[in-house]
C-alpha cells in the first residue's frame, strides 16, 4: 500500500487505536475484538516492550484492509526499524523533520506531532501527512476548529483526552482521524478478557466518528 493510500485508508477509518501495554499478550484478541467493532487501524507505541518485534510478528498475520503502524517514534532510526518490520505508518509526539524524510523514502505515511500553529504549519510544510495535535486534552475540539480558519488546508488528528463523549464533535471542528488510547482500549476490559465489551466500545467511537461526518 502506497503512502497516498495508507492516508486515505486512515482517513475513511477515522480512528487509530493507540496501544499501549506491558507486553503482547491478549494482543491478537485486542485486534480481532477492534475489528469487528470496526477500527482496523492500531499503532503500537514503542514504550511497549518488545514493540518492534510484535509489530514484525502481527503485521505477517492481519488482513490486508487492518493497518499496523507505530508510535512515539523520536528518531529517524526507529522510524525506519518499524518499517522494515512492517509498519504502514509512523506517529511521532514531536515534529522531526529527519522522521518525515526517512518515512517518506520508503512511501509510507508520518503522523508528525505538533501543539502550536507555528509548530503545525512547519509540520505540514516538512511533508508531515497528518499533524498529529499533541496533547489534544490541553486545548479540546474548538482549537481545531480555530487552526483551522488560517490553515484549512492541513490535516490534523488529536492524540491525548480523546473519549466516546468528545469524538463526534472532534471530527465535527475538522479532525481527519483520531487516536484513541485508554478510553477505546479500556486496561480492565482487558484485564477480564471482556472482547465484546471491546468491541462495543470500538462500535461506539465508530458511530461517534460518523456523527461528526454528518455534523
Amino acid at each position: 500500500m502506497s503512502r497516498k493510500e495508507i492516508v486515505e485508508k486512515l482517513e475513511q477509518l477515522g480512528i487509530i487505536a493507540v496501544v499501549r501495554l506491558n507486553g503482547s499478550d491478549y494482543l491478537l484478541e485486542i485486534i480481532d475484538a477492534l475489528a469487528k467493532g470496526g477500527v482496523r487501524a492500531l499503532e503500537i507505541t514503542m514504550t511497549t516492550p518488545n514493540a518492534v518485534k510484535i509489530i514484525r510478528d502481527i503485521s505477517q498475520s492481519l488482513s490486508l484492509d487492518f493497518l499496523i503502524g507505530a508510535g512515539t517514534v523520536l528518531t529517524s532510526e526507529t522510524a525506519e526499524a518499524v518499517i522494515h518490520a512492517g509498519a504502514q505508518f509512523v506517529v511521532s509526539p514531536v515534529f522531526k523533520p529527519a522522521i518525515i524524510d526517512i518515512v517518506h523514502k520508503y512511501d509510507k505515511a508520518v503522523l508528525s506531532g505538533a501543539f502550536s500553529a507555528t509548530e503545525i504549519l512547519a509540520a505540514w510544510e516538512a511533508g508531515a501527512d497528518i499533524v498529529k495535535v499533541f496533547p489534544a486534552t490541553v486545548v479540546g475540539p474548538g482549537y481545531f476548529k480555530d487552526i483551522h480558519g488560517p490553515l484549512p488546508q492541513i490535516k490534523l488528528t488529536p492524540t491525548g483526552g480523546v473519549t466516546v463523549d468528545n469524538a463526534e464533535e472532534f471530527i465535527r471542528c475538522g479532525a481527519v482521524c483520531l487516536g484513541v488510547g485508554s478510553a477505546l482500549l479500556d486496561k480492565q476490559m482487558i484485564k477480564n478478557q471482556d472482547w465484546q465489551g471491546l468491541t462495543e466500545r470500538a462500535r461506539q467511537f465508530k458511530a461517534a466518528v460518523e456523527r461528526g461526518r454528518l455534523g
